[in-house]
């Protein structure tokens, strides 16, 4: 299969083709060809080699097989149920999206709409449930050695105070970070229903952009444990952390900042931090183009899952559908 990316931004450019071409230098390539790469910004993806440019998805349909080819579709959710449409047109049926899996009710239910009607394999850009780290709590929570699980935190900070100025797609800060967290919490601990949610406005000295400060929730699950998840894109410094409370400690784990630099830490109860690879995205890739090779769809229920609360918690929140305006400052 070979892979087409549509859309050159951040995660298109810096994530996706960038790990497609580590992989291929490094002889690990589980796809043929260079990747084929879409976006009508001519400045989007500057300086980015290794990847042939299409005009459009003719274009790209007309240099490789759309049914052997795996689309990156690297656009924000507000803007994905039309490009899936036209995607579908022309005969692609594998598709890796970015998350969330969509940014409301009435997307989802579009989405899932084409999905069954053109046979669509949908998998959704969550490489945190292939983490090295994800695994080791797994195992932690599976296995008990220190008693049964009773709460979850997640903090997810980072500063976004240029981008999240911009109208980059994002209804608000629950469709930024909390949706990385949100599948390993429901995979961790199982079905939830939301408890408390609520999110905070971008100001600067310039600027406000309403909903893009912050987003905290709660969850209340079927086992009786509990999660909170918080994220701070206003924050000076940036972390992604999980404190996993059980009946006999308390364990730490620190996910990998960004591409960057691709180790994790875990610390268990009286024993020093291990610090270890952790290289999620390129084993999540690694095992999408698996299933897409085996036509294996067991991951959608958990993002259709992750969706439902997000939306549950907007509502909540009063959050109105579409992406809130960048006002002047008061």
């Amino acid at each position: 299969m070979r892979p087409l990316v549509v859309g050159l931004g951040r995660s298109g450019a810096g994530l996706h083709a960038a790990s497609l071409l580590r992989a291929g230098a490094a002889g690990d390539a589980w796809f043929t060809g260079p990747p084929l790469a879409l976006d009508p910004r001519p400045e989007a993806g500057a300086g980015l080699a290794g990847v042939e440019r299409v005009a459009s998805l003719d274009h790209a349909a007309r240099l490789s097989d759309p049914a052997s080819t795996v689309v990156h579709l690297c656009t924000p959710p507000s803007r994905r149920v039309a490009l899936l449409g036209e995607l579908a047109a022309l005969g692609y049926t594998r598709v890796l999206v970015e998350k969330p899996l969509a940014a409301d009710r009435a997307q989802l239910d579009r989405l899932d709409a084409l999905r069954r009607r053109h046979g669509l394999h949908i998998e959704v850009v969550a490489h945190w449930l292939s983490s090295r780290l994800t695994s080791e709590l797994r195992e932690l929570t599976e296995h008990r050695p220190f008693g049964p699980l009773r709460s979850l935190a997640f903090r997810q900070d980072k500063p976004r105070l240029l981008r999240g100025q911009s109208d980059d797609g994002h209804p608000s800060a629950f469709d930024v970070e909390i949706p990385h967290a949100l599948g390993v919490v429901l995979q961790l601990a199982g079905p939830a229903t939301v408890a408390e949610a609520r999110c905070t406005d971008l100001r600067t000295e310039t600027a406000l952009r309403p909903l893009m400060g912050g987003a905290a929730l709660t969850l209340t699950h079927d086992n009786g444990v509990a999660s909170e998840l918080r994220s701070d894109l206003t924050a000076p410094v940036q972390r992604r952390s999980v404190r996993l409370r059980f009946a006999d400690g308390e364990v730490v784990g620190h996910y990998p900042i960004s591409e960057r630099d691709d180790h994790a830490r875990l610390t268990l109860p009286g024993r020093p931090p291990a610090i270890f690879r952790d290289d999620a995205l390129a084993a999540f890739l690694r095992d999408t183009y698996r299933r897409f090779a085996t036509g294996q769809q067991v991951t959608y229920a958990i993002h259709h899952a992750v969706v439902r609360l997000l939306c549950e918690a907007k509502e909540r929140a009063a959050i109105p559908t579409g992406s809130p305006p960048l006002e002047a400052h008061p």
